[in-house]
């Protein structure tokens, strides 16, 4: 009997840890309020011009954890953290080498780490504000999680993370809003979502209006996501009846030419991150450009299930622009950097204000 009891009592304590941890996951879990004032570090007071080239480029950085030999336990792979402090380190200088060789004006980043298990509690948003001494920049917050122990063996930990954009011009009005997300259990996973809108005054008194966003990946509720779109599309809708002109950059995590699985991979099955964009609910008078992207053939994205590898991972497009028509597109590209740093290649666009 006492070896009963002792069973016994090692199970109750194992169940009260168990109860003690999910209890602590909802008491600690705190979505920040919407329509949140962001404050921007102006390093740079550039109005743009009307008829001049710009250049907007979008780059999910992958909290610099997403080397190509790579792969992330949520999608079917092994790791949870990057490998090491040094691993973030060499794989953001890459990054930043890889946006300096296209000289942007506007940068859209997602994925950005304040602190982290995952990311080596390097700060990402740091690193690139020192970095990109020209240019002005806005930080908005995802998330700030709790402590996730899982994998039981290597835990991913807890995360503060967002969204950062940068300009080579004056940032002004920068607000955070809140994105729907799912309200059950499904919350602690794919975690809070967002996206921010910046006004760029110009000479001619008008505004450019960019938006950098993240929509849900492992979100299984279609519903919810596109409650997510529906938001950004009256908020771009409202921008643009305004007179403003409007740019979104970001990461969908749809795919933006509707075509991805069969282009990359020769076949119709879809992840839950690359459903079709939903291009029949764009707002009128916007475009989600994308000449060219298919017929290049670079990806914009690799699914993680396995280490990079071009002739057997799945690929992907999901990231890229929706501007509004008082913007000529010029052209858009994807980089095609075989995945070096990060498990997504930057896209970078450019445009004119008409």
């Amino acid at each position: 009997m006492t070896l009963l009891y002792t069973l016994l009592a090692i199970i109750a304590f194992i169940l009260l840890i168990f109860i003690v941890y999910i209890a602590y996951l909802f008491i600690s879990y705190k979505r920040l309020p919407d329509k949140q004032n962001l404050k921007s570090e102006i390093r740079n007071t550039t109005k743009l011009k009307i008829d001049t080239s710009y250049r907007a480029l979008t780059f999910n950085i992958g909290y610099g954890a997403y080397s190509a030999d790579y792969s992330f336990f949520m999608e079917g792979g092994e790791s949870s953290r990057a490998y090491s402090p040094e691993a973030v380190k060499e794989n953001i200088n890459g990054q930043l080498q890889e946006i300096e060789s296209v000289n942007p004006d506007l940068i859209f980043l997602q994925e950005v780490d304040i602190k982290g298990h995952r990311s080596k509690m390097v700060n990402e948003v740091q690193f690139f504000n020192d970095n990109l001494p020209d240019y002005s920049s806005v930080f908005s917050q995802n998330y700030n999680s709790a402590y996730l122990f899982y994998p039981f063996t290597k835990p991913i930990g807890s995360a503060k993370s967002g969204i950062l954009t940068l300009a080579k011009a004056k940032l002004e009005d920068s607000v955070r809003y809140s994105l729907p997300i799912d309200t059950d259990f499904n919350k602690l996973m794919d975690l809070d979502r967002c996206f921010s809108a910046s006004k760029i005054p110009l000479e001619n008194g008008k505004y450019l209006q960019i938006l950098n966003t993240h929509v849900s990946a492992y979100s299984k509720n279609a519903e919810v996501k596109m409650e997510q779109f529906a938001k950004l599309f009256n908020f771009i809708d409202k921008s643009y009846q305004d007179g403003n002109y409007v740019i979104v950059g970001g990461d969908f995590n749809h795919d933006i030419i509707g075509n991805s699985p069969q282009l990359f991979n020769g076949t119709d099955k879809r992840e839950q991150w690359e459903q079709p964009f939903p291009f029949e609910n764009i707002p009128e008078g916007f475009t989600l450009f994308v000449n060219g992207l298919a017929e290049a053939m670079i990806p914009t994205a690799r699914s993680l299930n396995i280490p990079y590898q071009k002739s057997e991972s799945k690929l992907m497009i999901i990231d890229g622009f929706l501007v509004s028509n008082n913007i000529k597109v010029g052209s858009i590209h994807a980089m095609d950097l075989e995945f070096a740093h990060s498990d997504h290649n930057p896209v970078y666009m450019d445009f004119k204000l008409i």
